[in-house]
């Protein structure tokens, strides 16, 4: 049986834990906004493929920073092979369907050396 003291403890680890949880997103609703509204053209237009490459982007270079330091975590490794795939796909999409903002999205993003 849990005592207040003992329930008030326990109550305060768990928003400690959630609150950490919630500064760990890489994304933050600012972010995304200034990334749609750089490669989107608006703060609403999440579904054009320039937005879509830019956030996929994003996610690749922080979950990359995080294999570096944990080699060993392959389920994060399994994740990070599926977004660069889902990348690659849209990434030929562009370039079928307007090269030249596939070359202009290639130079703002720095995806090519």
């Amino acid at each position: 049986m849990l005592t207040n003291g003992k329930l008030s403890y326990l109550c305060t680890r768990i928003k400690k834990e959630t609150s950490n949880t919630l500064k760990m997103s890489v994304l933050t609703t600012e972010r995304k906004k200034e990334l749609f509204k750089t490669h989107g053209g608006s703060e609403t237009n999440t579904g054009s493929t320039e937005a879509q490459i830019a956030m996929l982007t994003e996610r690749i270079k922080h979950i990359s920073g995080h294999m570096q330091k944990n080699k060993k975590d392959f389920g994060t490794n399994r994740g990070l092979i599926k977004l660069v795939g889902e990348r690659k796909s849209l990434l030929s999409y562009l370039s079928k369907t307007d090269l030249e903002g596939y070359r202009k999205l290639l130079v703002t993003l720095n995806l090519r050396k």
